[in-house]
């Protein structure tokens, strides 16, 4: 039994201490602090790099990242920062800020509707992927085609100067793209960027390249690129080699038409065989036939990919790259010189947001969080005294499990996940109920409390563990088929459940065991409502279930009725109203405004542009709406200079 009891005892304390490892620390450092303090053998010159970085924060305390980015120009930091290899990176002060970035970065990571910025919902056509699929299987060329995206959006977007974008697939055709803190005029930016069809090129490297860049020389019409070699050796970092480029391309990626990874049939090595159109066929065996032995760049968005050998002429257009390729530099290849991003890529959604969805939102939402918290933990203590304190200590470490377990697998936390975090506190709670009404019972039919407790807990496990299965199926459903806000849901949700069924049944448990075995429990007092309750259900249920089916089909008809009323603005689209103001008004005020226009739905946010400071009024409003509520407003707060900047239907 001590056995036992010592090995649970030390499962809970491994959990809680490792739990609040994953937790430490969690809110963030400030970026600048952690770039001076790192620093080592400093002089004048980084002084000014701080002070600048510091008189810029003042001016734009949200872009810290880009602050001192701004402040360090084109200066060579790496000299302060030995520690740090930058061997082969493209941008060492980048790479730098960056490995300081997640140094700084706190374990709760707070999603844009928390702490504010710009999402992209970018969608990529792959059903042109389709080929043959004797050489690759065409599930495996749309992962790699989404994945090959992703690293080329986010090679642009690391060029916006954002710290810890988000660039994620969400499903197999859309790509989810969150950027913290840009301005209007960063935010039009990484539009363009996102949207901008990579460019590919097809160039000759100078015959004479290694002796010209050797001897610092170039030549009329070629520029000197960079590519990564990969060691053999994995240990070592990879390097630069520097190429003499022609600038004017022989062929671009308009005329490829397909291209494909294939095996070397004596040595298995990857290859990358491509096909092109009848006009490139012709253009390329011109290219071919007169540069054998020559070099072949392979050029994207200005970056050299490869640059192999050509090794013969090639007719038909038809044609094979050889090299030192892992399988997954050939499928990169394949997909570069097919297309970079298989199609053009289009922004099917577009959401920017004030911190907590505009402050009256998040104001609201965490004082109802707290306020249910609170009112859940008194209930559970004044209505189970001893009981309901273990229950409350159950509660706050599920919290703390929770969180833990969300810091280790880097989710982000968003409202809805918060809201979550509030219901797997009730869901825990009940747990709890269960048990402390199974024991109740047990007491009164004459078990000693030790007995009662087992009883308890072994008759209310059925009972809890088939509640929270039905749960779980139904949170793990919402993360799969989900996105954004209500994969986020899905996720805390599923967790919450799971950290609340270890501490509600094997927590509390333990703790009830301690006390007894200590001999510091003689009893488990608890208050009771209604008592000896003998309601005889089963002869009421034909009445109960006409009631209950009448019910739901009132409500289907209700519903019936109501037509497109019955949903909300994000399922029916609606209006998108921006409007600049002289006086700002409170949010309660505009909302019974817009009440008394009849839009009972509306949701309001105050904008701020970083760049300027000047603070706009943004009303999502049912569809049809924008211009009544224009005029409702202007007429209400005349004082306000209301003046529209904007109405989008959503």
């Amino acid at each position: 039994m001590k056995h036992n009891f010592l090995f649970r005892t030390l499962i809970v304390v491994f959990v809680i201490l490792w739990s609040l490892k994953e937790l430490y620390p969690p809110r963030s450092k400030n970026l600048i602090d952690v770039f001076e303090q790192r620093a080592s053998n400093t002089d004048s010159n980084f002084v000014s790099i701080i002070e600048k970085a510091r008189s810029l924060q003042k001016e734009f305390p949200e872009r810290t990242f880009g602050n001192l980015l701004l402040a360090i120009g084109t200066n060579d930091i790496s000299r302060y920062f030995s520690y740090i290899s930058v061997e082969g990176e493209d941008n060492p002060t980048r790479f730098i800020l960056n490995k300081l970035q997640k140094e700084a970065s706190g374990k709760i990571k707070l999603g844009l509707d928390l702490k504010g910025g710009t999402s992209f919902l970018v969608g990529l056509d792959t059903s042109k992927l389709a080929g043959d699929t004797n050489t690759v299987n065409v599930s495996d060329k749309r992962e790699h085609a989404l994945a090959q995206a992703v690293e080329v959006l986010r090679k642009r977007v690391d060029k916006l100067g954002v710290a810890e974008p988000l660039i994620q697939p969400a499903g197999s055709d859309k790509i989810l793209i969150s950027l913290p803190g840009l301005t209007d005029a960063e935010n039009e930016s990484a539009k363009r960027q996102i949207q901008k069809a990579a460019y590919l090129e097809l160039r000759l490297v100078h015959p004479n390249s290694d002796e010209l860049i050797s001897q610092g020389m170039n030549e009329p019409g070629y520029e000197v690129l960079s590519l990564k070699v990969r060691s053999s050796d994995k240990n070592r970092p990879p390097q630069r080699k520097l190429y003499l480029v022609k600038k004017k391309p022989e062929l671009t990626g308009k005329y490829i038409r397909q291209a494909m990874v294939i095996r070397n049939p004596v040595t298995g090595e990857p290859q990358i065989q491509f096909q092109l159109n009848s006009e490139g066929a012709r253009i390329f065996a011109d290219v071919t036939r007169e540069n054998i032995n020559r070099e072949l760049a392979i050029v994207l968005d200005g970056e050299l990919y490869s640059a192999p050998v050509i090794r013969s002429e090639i007719p038909g257009g038809v044609g094979v790259i050889e090299g030192s390729f892992d399988i997954k530099d050939a499928f990169e290849l394949a997909n570069v010189l097919e297309n970079p991003l298989e199609t053009p890529v289009k922004i099917l959604e577009e959401r920017r947001i004030d911190p907590s969805l505009g402050a009256d939102s998040i104001r609201s939402g965490i004082t109802a969080c707290i306020i249910g918290t609170i009112a859940v933990v008194l209930f559970m203590l004044v209505y189970y005294l001893i009981g309901g304190l273990i229950a409350d200590f159950a509660v706050m470490l599920n919290i703390i499990i929770l969180l833990g377990v969300m810091c280790s697998i880097e989710s982000t936390l968003t409202i809805p996940g918060i809201a979550g975090i509030v219901l797997t506190v009730g869901m825990a709670v009940d747990a709890n109920v269960l048990i402390f009404e199974r024991i109740r019972e047990e007491l009164q039919s004459g078990k000693s409390l030790k007995g009662a407790i087992a009883a308890g807990y072994d008759k209310a496990f059925g009972t809890i563990f088939d509640s929270n299965i039905t749960t779980v199926i139904s949170s793990i459903i919402l993360y799969f088929f989900g996105t954004g806000s209500v994969k986020g849901f899905g996720v805390t949700l599923t967790i919450g459940i799971a950290a609340s069924m270890f501490t509600a049944l094997f927590v509390t448990r333990l703790i009830f065991d301690w006390l007894i075995e200590k001999g510091w429990l003689k009893s488990l007092p608890m208050l009771q409502l209604f008592k000896q309750t003998k309601i005889d259900f089963v002869h009421y249920a034909k009445p109960l279930f006409i009631l209950s089916w009448t019910i739901i089909l009132i409500g289907w008809g209700w519903g019936f009725y109501r037509g497109n009323n019955v949903f909300g603005v994000d399922f029916a689209g609606g209006d998108n109203l921006t409007l600049g103001f002289s006086k700002k008004i409170d949010t309660e005020k505009i909302r019974g405004t817009l009440k008394n226009a009849g839009i009972s739905e509306s949701l309001i946010q105050f904008q701020k542009d970083l760049a300027t400071g000047h603070e706009t009024l943004k009303l999502t409003l049912p569809f049809g709406t924008g211009d009544l509520a224009e005029q409702s407003l202007k007429k209400d707060f005349s004082d306000a200079g209301f003046m529209r900047l904007s109405l989008d239907t959503v």
